[in-house]
């Protein structure tokens, strides 16, 4: 398999995984072709690695609870001037295990060995949990 990295990232203000998904219809949070884009401050170094079939691994409220595939990372100047990075990404949310996550700032790198697995395909249709539960139970690592 070629060589990826994927990156992991804090949904700040989101409940849950369909508040993301309700953010990135946005046109605020789309790039101009319409696609969901998170800018960020700092330019991945490791950018042939992420857009060889990375994603983007989303912590909301302190639990991994799903990710989305990178297409590109587009340069995004700011009203201040500042060059920023955009991760451009797949719009389809893909529901991961459940895996607390405690705060940290920016984004990190996650190397796929250590990312949590997507939910089963007989799962994946299922309602989410409430966050409360979901994190108790991630915690103990029933999910």
């Amino acid at each position: 398999m070629d060589k990826y990295v994927n990156i992991l990232k804090l949904s700040v203000g989101t409940e849950n995984t369909d508040d993301l998904a309700l953010w990135q219809k946005t046109k605020r949070a789309q790039a101009a072709d319409g696609l969901p884009r998170h800018v960020t401050r700092m330019w991945p170094k490791r950018e042939a690695e992420l857009t060889n079939g990375g994603s983007v691994f989303w912590v909301i409220k302190g639990v991994i609870q799903c990710r989305q595939k990178i297409i590109r990372l587009d340069e995004h100047i700011g009203q201040d001037g500042i060059r920023r990075c955009a991760i451009v990404m797949d719009p389809t949310l893909i529901r991961v295990q459940s895996s607390v996550k405690r705060p940290f700032q920016g984004w990190r790198y996650l190397s796929p060995d250590d990312a949590p697995a997507d939910l089963p395909k007989n799962r994946e249709e299922e309602e989410p949990l409430p966050t409360d539960l979901n994190r108790a139970l991630a915690e103990i690592g029933v999910l």
